[in-house]
């Protein structure tokens, strides 16, 4: 039977074994090691969201996998032209052993893995963002060597894939995890739910004032996104006061981490000197869509 990577769901019983996969893969590749689990298989990767880390980390991955990759924005497949997601994800099916959507839906996403007869990863959607949250803990792992009973703290817009993602991966790892972010951009109930049914810690709050208080990791991400262009002004009022700065560090732990998932736009939700600062990880973080996407490809295709 095939398997999907759609929703952080969809790890709950293996997310410690994929990361440590990718830990291990990491370190054997770079040691000059072979990795070739998946030589002579092809990836089918769907842009209907462009993306330089998405796009690079798969083709990369694959390659060193032994395997090949396509690129296919929606000017290159009929699907752009009307034809049905089923029949998409039916043809596809026939052609490549993987298949990774980066879509503007999660319902298209759905629709795709529900048709697909091989494995579907996401490459985003509008609800969630699987692979860069395993990404986010496989860095945490690294730096911590440990998930569980972590404080997390996320600020800004909490009603996007990441929070949705976080406050799923962190409550699936055990972790605590708190989402700050203005009451009209608090996450989706559903997944505040869901992440409280792993017994974690949970808490969604407006308030920046010690927000990060004892956190070891902090996150952010940009306050507009892809999509979002036409609402830029109004978001960067909305926003305001919930940028992430030195003072928002001295708040947490003196050996926490700050995490991105990139592109960051410094001044609005992060600055520079925080995101390019000792305590920050996220070009680690960036290195790492490679290695945690390498481990789900292999796992997927068991």
């Amino acid at each position: 039977m095939k398997r999907d990577l759609i929703s952080m769901r969809d790890v709950k019983d293996d997310l410690c074994d994929i990361i440590g996969l990718g830990i291990s893969l990491k370190q054997k590749s770079k040691k000059k090691k072979s990795i070739e689990f998946l030589k002579g298989k092809t990836l089918g990767m769907i842009f209907e969201k462009s993306s330089t880390r998405t796009r690079v980390s798969f083709e990369v991955g694959m390659t060193l996998l032994g395997g090949h990759a396509i690129f296919l924005s929606t000017n290159d497949i009929q699907l752009g032209r009307g034809e049905s997601m089923e029949d998409t994800a039916l043809v596809l099916s026939r052609y490549v052993d993987l298949i990774m959507y980066r879509a503007k839906s999660n319902q298209a996403m759905q629709e795709l893995a529900k048709h697909a007869t091989v494995p579907v990863i996401s490459g985003l959607d509008d609800k969630e963002h699987p692979c860069q949250v395993i990404t986010d803990l496989m860095t945490i792992t690294e730096h911590k060597g440990k998930l569980k009973g972590l404080n997390f703290v996320y600020f800004g817009d909490g009603n996007n894939n990441m929070a949705h993602s976080y406050l799923l991966g962190c409550g699936i790892a055990g972790m605590n995890v708190k989402i700050v972010a203005p009451k009209k951009y608090q996450p989706d109930s559903y997944y505040v739910e869901e992440a409280k049914k792993f017994c974690v810690s949970v808490e969604v709050t407006d308030s920046v004032e010690n927000a990060a208080v004892d956190a070891d990791v902090i996150a952010t991400d940009t306050w507009v996104s892809m999509g979002d262009e036409a609402q830029k002004e109004q978001r960067l009022k909305e926003f305001k006061g919930y940028t992430i700065d030195q003072k928002t560090m001295k708040q947490a732990k003196p050996d926490a981490v700050f995490l991105h998932c990139l592109p960051a736009y410094y001044g609005y939700e992060v600055t520079k000197d925080v995101a390019h600062g000792k305590q920050s990880v996220i070009f680690d973080e960036a290195e790492n869509r490679l290695w945690a996407q390498i481990a789900i490809m292999v796992t997927l295709c068991k």
